[in-house]
């Protein structure tokens, strides 16, 4: 079996119900085509502001390059079931320069996650069934969202998504005032108003669902060392399960020093790229949780071995996912290998909006995914939706 082609889309499947022009995040998706009929597909979404056009023009250029440039040729002819090969010839050829993570990692990861679904439809199998040694369980558990702000309207909603069966639930209760730094200057601090909000938010919440439920703090990197710990303090009487990377990831000595000052469990991860940025983590037991995404941090094959190297540490994983269905399916077949396993991240709020994309809804019931034995990813993209809602920015 040989690659044939390779198709991308950059859509934006949410209109606006003033005007119906594209509202909300650009998604990455693409196709690998073979001589034998079988297709893979792929998501490779990166983060917000433009990134997603940077990496579809990046995939674009793979598929155009010519094989006097040496691109072509490294997928175009390629055996798309050898996909550990394929991995290292990206991974070596878009690295040579320094530096591996972002939009190298993501467009890798597009392109790994659709050569194992491939992999999976030749077998006819599911991934799970031919990644590692097989499943270890029957369905994957779901955390979810809450939206912060108002204590009582996030304890209520929180009350609602723990009678629908969700086990965790996830809020950035600093975000409210956060939200201005958010991906710009960090200030790092915040106001006494501030973190009054967010502690009357977390003590609603844990009175509302009480102790059966694990209530998850998002910090998205926005503190300085000493509001990092001081924030810590005033949660850890309402037993949260994990604080979410709480200074930004480029220091793992600043992450030490609120590691080593709090009692509540630490978890990293979403903004660290492949096995070589996990092992300091562990080797140096900056975390009790990780948490890599599986479109930013290398695909399948590189969450996998993350994984692994997490287990002989005895740290669980759980997927972060701020992206599209195939981010989801991808990180759920993943963990149906690995036996250190949390729980993998869904936003309720964004299901319609997935559902649009694929063949069929996310089989979703009691806050866990059910997974089909269906071969490869177990959905298919809707190319026709998608590319009726492409965005106004991809040509």
């Amino acid at each position: 079996m040989k690659i044939t082609d390779l198709k991308v889309w950059v859509t934006v499947p949410e209109r606006s119900s003033v005007d119906g022009s594209p509202s909300g995040r650009s998604y990455v998706f693409l196709r690998i085509d073979t001589d034998e009929g079988i297709s893979g597909f792929g998501e490779a979404t990166s983060s917000g502001g433009g990134g997603s056009i940077v990496v579809g023009n990046m995939i674009e250029f793979l598929r155009n390059s010519t094989a006097e440039r040496d691109f072509r040729e490294t997928i175009i002819g390629e055996n798309p079931e050898h996909v550990e090969l394929i991995w290292h010839k990206l991974f070596r050829r878009f690295t040579g320069g320094g530096g591996f993570g972002g939009f190298v990692t993501t467009m890798l990861s597009g392109i790994d996650i659709a050569l194992w679904d491939i992999k999976g439809k030749a077998a006819g199998k599911p991934i799970y069934e031919i990644l590692g040694g097989g499943p270890l369980r029957e369905e994957i558990e779901l955390y979810t969202h809450v939206d912060p702000g108002d204590p009582i309207k996030a304890a209520d909603q929180a009350k609602m998504l723990a009678k629908q069966g969700f086990r965790a639930l996830k809020t950035d209760p600093f975000m409210p005032e956060m939200r201005q730094h958010h991906r710009r200057y960090m200030q790092g601090s915040i106001s006494p108003e501030g973190a009054a909000l967010a502690t009357d938010t977390i003590s609603a919440i844990r009175e509302g669902v009480g102790e059966s439920v694990d209530i998850l703090i998002d910090c998205h990197g926005n503190f300085d060392v000493p509001t990092a710990i001081a924030m810590a303090r005033k949660l850890e009487p309402f037993n949260i399960g994990w604080y979410e990377e709480p200074v930004q990831p480029n220091s793992n000595q600043a992450l030490k020093h609120v590691k080593e000052s709090v009692s509540v469990p630490i978890c990293v991860g979403e903004r660290l790229y492949t096995r070589w940025d996990f092992i300091p983590v562990l080797k140096d037991r900056l975390a009790e949780f990780l948490m890599p995404d599986i479109l930013w941090t290398g695909g399948i094959s590189e969450f996998h071995k993350i994984a692994n190297l997490a287990e002989s540490f005895y740290i669980p994983v759980s997927p972060h996912d701020a992206s599209g269905p195939i981010n989801i399916m991808a990180g759920a077949h993943t963990m149906m290998t690995v036996p250190n396993f949390y729980k993998l991240e869904f936003n309720h709020a964004q299901l319609d909006s997935h559902n649009s994309l694929i063949d069929r809804p996310l089989d979703i019931v009691d806050g866990k995914l059910k997974m089909s034995e269906d071969p490869g990813l177990g959905i298919e993209l809707d190319v026709e939706f998608i590319e009726a809602h492409l965005d106004e920015d991809w040509n």
